[in-house]
């Protein structure tokens, strides 16, 4: 019997969501293994693979035996059974779970990663509570670029007031996750192209994958300002050559100023970190750059005016849209049995299929055109002279810190 056991753990935890579909008297025997063992690592390890097969489902109804199993794991001495059987619980609809989550994630006293795990779970399972408790967790700098995130998962009118209200504050982290929930949903979006009007917002500060994420919106008002504010790029290949040319003539002018190094790896974390990784450190959504040939200017102008050229099937762009208007816009990872998982520059996101309301493949790279369009020319000096370089260096000093 535990062989058979073991095997359907096995068959959960390599394939979930497959069989989930298929057969759901499997997931009701794990449950009946978590109700005859008493060994927490073995219980961890089935309610992973069940975690890992419900990713992005909510409100399913209970497999049998559940509630008994749920009541016993919630006395376990592991933190982590308790939590993974509170968030099973909550992605069985359980009302007392979403209560029991809910406290921990206000508790000051808790543990941050038992915190962490709280907010995911509630924010997966869309707790209608939850923008309230988020908005007060941006006072917390521990939580704050996580209550960031989640607050994008919710259509609610006091999140962008709540946000910009803090936005001068933030860190460089900081800022890029506030800037992709402003750019989520269109009401978000309208009060973002206000900030930027009133100069809450700098223009240079969107990032041109966020504006990306807001031209997908399609709002005629959205993308006139953004065209105003942050201009538009032409994709002719001619136009593209002659900006090329220009771009390689502006840099190999000589000035008489010394490349600004830690100001060029400043700009890189702002506009390139999220998706590309450089001395270990940044994004996966695109390649690692550590390795390519950043010292030859033509192959770097080339990558960054002309990101279309040639678009490796890895990192093309997909479009995201939900049912509740939300807009994702990053790279597919996965997409089988009742969820999909979408990469973002900001985060992974997954999403049960029945809250996606369209999935539009695009024929563009996810390195967005017109990225140095935000740019000054000292500014773009001192990118690009950061990208040739063959060392790390240290970033700028700020004159104040984060609140």
């Amino acid at each position: 019997m535990k062989r058979l056991y073991f095997l359907l753990f096995a068959i959960v935890l390599l394939s979930p969501v497959q069989l989930l579909a298929q057969d759901l008297e499997a997931l009701a025997a794990l449950v009946g293994v978590l109700e005859e063992s008493d060994d927490a690592g073995f219980q961890l390890d089935i309610l992973k693979g069940i975690s890992a097969a419900l990713k992005g489902q909510r409100n399913l109804k209970p497999p049998k035996g559940w509630d008994v199993v749920a009541a016993r794991l919630a006395k376990s001495p592991n933190a982590e059974v308790r939590q993974l059987a509170r968030s099973l619980s909550l992605t069985f609809g359980s009302k007392v779970a979403l209560d029991a989550l809910r406290k921990v994630l206000v508790d000051g006293k808790a543990k941050l990663p038992e915190r962490r795990k709280a907010l995911a779970a509630l924010v997966a399972a869309r707790d209608v509570k939850l923008p309230e408790v988020l908005r007060g967790l941006l006072r917390e700098k521990a939580l704050r670029r996580e209550a960031l995130r989640g607050l994008g998962a919710f259509e609610d009118a006091k999140t962008s007031s709540a946000i910009l209200k803090i936005y001068a504050k933030l860190d460089t982290a900081g800022k890029r996750d506030a800037l992709t929930t402003l750019a989520s949903r269109v009401s978000f979006a309208k009060a973002l192209m206000a900030a930027v009007a009133r100069g809450v917002v700098k223009a240079n500060e969107l990032p041109a994958d966020i504006v990306r994420q807001l031209r997908a919106h399609g709002v005629k008002d959205i993308n006139a300002t953004l065209d105003k504010v942050w201009g538009v790029s032409r994709s002719t290949p001619a136009a593209k050559l002659a900006e090329i040319a220009k771009y390689k003539k502006l840099l190999e002018a000589k000035v008489n100023r010394p490349d600004n190094l830690p100001r060029g790896r400043a700009l890189f974390q702002r506009t390139c970190a999220q998706c590309h990784k450089l001395y270990g450190e940044g994004g996966e959504i695109g390649p690692d750059i550590t390795g390519s040939n950043r010292n030859n200017l033509d192959y770097l102008l080339t990558n960054m005016l002309d990101p279309n050229a040639e678009i490796p099937n890895d990192y093309r762009t997909t479009i995201l849209r939900t049912k509740d208007n939300r807009v994702l816009v990053g790279v597919i990872r996965r997409s089988e049995g009742q969820s999909v998982t979408i990469a973002t520059p900001a985060e992974v996101v997954t999403v049960a299929k029945r809250d996606v309301a369209a999935i539009e493949p695009q024929d563009f790279s996810m390195m967005p055109e017109g990225l140095v369009l935000a740019l000054k020319v000292d500014e773009l000096r001192d990118l690009v002279a950061y990208l040739r370089g063959s060392r790390q260096v240290a970033l700028p000093e700020k004159p104040g810190k984060e609140q």
